[in-house]
């Protein structure tokens, strides 16, 4: 009795194994511009370290930041590529509930206020009174804020035109806006195959530092998985500045761009991945701040009162 007893036991064995690892799913939303997920997506990197773990990966696909993060609050995505830093400001004044995964260090070059060659703009002050294309809620949204405020203008100024990026780019080429503010790979894209001046980046103006943010469930329900991606995404990281030529020849397929516009504008970008500490949201703060002062942001907001992933 007490053998066929144990020989139950022993049979539950591989069931009670396959119950604890069952497999679930890691929803990834990412944009063109996420170099390194699009690296890992390539790669199939993280289907291969996530694997051990039984958890899969599907990709999924955003034209911007702002859907993405509102996809990633609703629980239609478990973990955001990188955006730039106003849009978790956007989802924090919406009250979305998210935690606040990497971080890159700044890339201030890596965007930029850009006029045709032929313009008669030739200053941030000529701006005033004319019509800019700019993706709302983009880091390039509070680049030309900052922009302006340094030249002594409000946002009320000029004339926003809210586009995506493959729409600003197409009204700026047809002369219908003044101005497009962009980032890369679409600022490196239109400089090679446009004739353009840039008018002004982000340097001393706008830090530019992209962040990775996962739903809170899901951060709190999967601490195991989070760790690996934060791995995966800074070894990434690494090989991009490491290897130029490869990472743009690797990236070039899936952008739809030659290599040497991938290398221009990795050129520009850190790619430094690190954790997120309260005492480096200042620029948070700032960011914050103008918007609600532009009348963009329903309510001030402390941009440190967000939660921070922590690697254990």
């Amino acid at each position: 009795m007490q053998r066929r007893t144990l020989l139950s036991l022993l049979s539950l064995l591989p069931f009670a194994s396959y119950a604890q690892k069952a497999p679930s799913t890691l929803r990834i939303g990412y944009q063109k511009s996420s170099t390194l997920l699009t690296v890992l997506k390539v790669r199939g990197q993280l289907e291969q370290d996530l694997a051990p773990l039984g958890v899969k990966v599907t990709w999924h696909e955003f034209s911007s930041g702002l859907p993405l993060l509102e996809a990633l609050n609703v629980g239609g995505v478990d973990l955001s590529a990188d955006v730039a830093d106003t849009v978790p400001v956007f989802a924090q004044a919406a009250g979305a509930r998210l935690t606040y995964f990497a971080q890159e260090s700044p890339s201030p070059s890596a965007q930029a206020i850009v006029v045709r060659a032929d313009s008669p703009i030739n200053s941030i002050a000529d701006l005033k009174g004319k019509k800019i294309a700019v993706t709302k809620a983009a880091g390039s949204h509070y680049l030309l804020i900052a922009a302006l405020d340094k030249a002594g203008l409000r946002f009320k100024d000029i004339e926003p035109a809210y586009l995506t990026p493959a729409d600003g780019r197409a009204a700026f080429e047809r002369g219908a806006v003044a101005a497009w503010v962009t980032w890369d790979p679409y600022l490196a894209g239109v400089q090679r195959q446009s004739q353009v001046r840039i008018l002004a980046d982000g340097r001393s103006i706008a830090d530019y530092q992209r962040y990775y943010l996962a739903s809170t469930a899901y951060a709190e329900a999967h601490p195991e998985v989070l760790p690996v991606v934060f791995e995966a995404l800074r070894k990434a990281g690494k090989w991009v500045k490491q290897s130029p030529r490869e990472a743009a020849e690797l990236l070039a397929p899936a952008w739809g761009l030659d290599a040497a516009t991938v290398e221009l504008a990795n050129s520009r970008r850190s790619y430094e991945v690190r954790q997120v500490v309260k005492d480096a949201l200042g620029e948070q703060q700032r960011i914050a701040d103008a918007f609600y002062g532009e009348g963009l942001l329903p309510r001030k907001l402390d941009a440190t009162a967000v939660p921070l992933w922590r690697l254990r």
